[in-house]
This record gives structure tokens, sequence and C-alpha cells, in this order.
């Protein structure tokens, strides 16, 4: 089973609409610059019917090395989480 890659997108749009692969490219790039724009100014995304991403800030915390066992301080971060919405949910488990 192979991912969906943004190449796959484009040639659905393409294949979809009446529009060229340049257009249908730089489709595809305006909508993901400006998720990433506005995940990284710590705001959320939401798409109707999809889901939601969200930026969550992790705190500083001990951890350990897999391979050597060694206790090591990981910094804090942010992190972007997605949670399904509940019509996609439903779809998923075939509800609907």
């Amino acid at each position: 089973m192979n991912a969906l890659t943004k190449h796959d997108i484009i040639n659905d749009i393409v294949a979809n609409t009446a529009l060229d692969r340049a257009e249908a490219s730089q489709g595809v790039e305006i909508v993901l610059d400006i998720m990433k724009k506005t995940l990284s100014q710590g705001e959320p995304v939401s798409i109707s019917g999809f889901g939601k991403w969200d930026v969550k800030k992790k705190r500083a915390r001990r951890g350990r090395n897999p391979k050597t066992g060694e206790e090591i301080e990981i910094t804090p971060r942010r992190v972007v989480t997605f949670s399904l919405s509940n019509v996609f949910r439903a779809k998923l488990e075939g509800k609907r």
C-alpha cells in the first residue's frame, strides 16, 4: 500500500477538472503554503468534514537513549497533531 503523494493529488486534479498540470500544481502548493504558514504561527487549520491540525507545545522532559540507555534531556518543542472530524470518522467506520 503506497502513500498518497502530492504528485498523485495533482494528477487527480488534472484528471477531474479542466485545469492543466501547472495550474493544479500551483493550487496544491498554495494550499499547502497557507496551511504551513498558519500552523507555524501556532494557529489551527480546520477543514470541515475532514479534520483539524493543531499545534501543541511539549515541555522539556527527561528521556532515555534507546541504544545506550543513557539519560538525556529532551528540549521543549512544538508538534502538529491531527484529529478527524466526526463526519469523516463515521465514514471510515462505515456508519454513513
